[in-house]
């Protein structure tokens, strides 16, 4: 039987409609789960896709801002077909995909035939989620929130790590006050700040570690799996299940992660639509 895709621009309805289908993978729907949410919380134009199977939600694209690639859900292959098609059919120009490796190939395989477009593999990520205790790194220094004295430092260091990402910088200000606001950007403190790391809002008690950062001249220090090992266990200790992503053509992230407890439970790859 065919897919049915709805489309709508309310991310409160996209929330409601899929929220069992989304909560059944907290981990490996989390991106999509938590930008949602985010949606819901601070407004945003965007556009959404859900997919349904006798009955059954089956899968969800994400676009929001209007000008970034869509984020999509695991979905099975005739269900990507059917949103390719409803997408193109609507008359939308996606600038890329970004999802579940399997997932993300075949939606940019259907996207070029149906579109006549090219697509560019770009960026490769892990999916690791806290699944063992791992090793306590023997590293000077202790975790403490980032508070309102730090705003300065945190939004050039913010800058940095967006620059370094490839991501955009220009509301980096208005992210890192909403970040202090939350309580959700830490630090890790050697006599002075050393490295930093941000615990996303949770999700069906999943939270996620982003935007680790150390500036150049400190790292190799072990500052930056410190900080995550540290946040990981308070996070943990509260009932949370932490997750992050790396980068996979970074070695040195992908295995200090799993030295401090974390395992590898998915893979997740960015397309660029020309």
């Amino acid at each position: 039987m065919n897919a049915r895709i709805a489309h709508s621009d309310d991310p409160s309805w996209v929330l409601s409609t899929a929220k069992e289908f989304l909560a059944s993978e907290p981990v490996l729907h989390n991106l999509v789960l938590s930008l949602l949410e985010a949606r819901v919380a601070l407004p945003e134009p965007g556009r959404y896709w859900v997919a349904t199977e006798q009955g059954k939600i089956t899968g969800v694209v994400f676009q929001s801002p209007l000008t970034v690639p869509a984020t999509i859900t695991p979905m099975q292959p005739s269900v990507v077909a059917a949103m390719v098609d409803a997408i193109a059919e609507a008359g939308v120009a996606l600038p890329g995909v970004n999802g579940d490796a399997a997932t993300a190939a075949c939606f940019a395989g259907q996207w070029t035939e149906r579109c006549k477009a090219a697509a560019t593999p770009f960026m490769g990520t892990r999916i690791y989620e806290l699944l063992e205790d791992g090793e306590a790194p023997n590293v000077q220094g202790k975790l403490r929130r980032a508070v309102a004295t730090d705003r300065r430092l945190m939004v050039d260091w913010t800058r940095a790590f967006s620059v370094e990402a490839g991501e955009d910088a220009s509301q980096v200000e208005g992210r890192v006050d909403r970040l202090l606001a939350a309580g959700q950007l830490w630090i890790w403190d050697d006599r002075e700040a050393v490295s930093i790391a941000v615990n996303r809002d949770p999700a069906e008690r999943v939270t996620r570690i982003a935007g680790v950062y150390t500036p150049p001249g400190l790292r190799k220090r072990g500052y930056a799996t410190a900080c995550v090992h540290a946040l990981s266990k308070h996070l943990g200790d509260a009932g949370y299940r932490c997750m992050l992503y790396t980068d996979l053509a970074n070695p040195t992230s992908n295995s200090i992660y799993r030295r401090i407890g974390y395992r590898a439970v998915g893979e997740a790859l960015r397309y660029r639509f020309e």
